[in-house]
């Protein structure tokens, strides 16, 4: 699931438990939300990882281009 889907779901956990008024009944809606969390963070942090390495591949093109075109 893309990010957006993952951020959609827990979002629709966090309302479910902000209307829910018995704890125990909201103790595994907790723990999905922990593990969508998680899951989150890693896609964020891979995604970010991708843009980072993306950026910088386009950046040293540019570089050798202009370095080209000094010499």
């Amino acid at each position: 699931k893309s990010l957006n889907d993952l951020t959609k779901l827990a979002n629709i956990i966090i309302e479910k438990l902000e209307n829910e008024n018995d704890l125990d009944a909201s103790i595994e809606d907790y723990k999905k939300l922990i593990k969508l969390n998680i899951l989150i963070e890693k896609k964020f942090k891979k995604t970010s990882k991708e843009l980072s390495q993306e950026t910088t591949n386009k950046i040293n093109k540019i570089l050798k281009k202009n370095e080209k075109k000094t010499k």
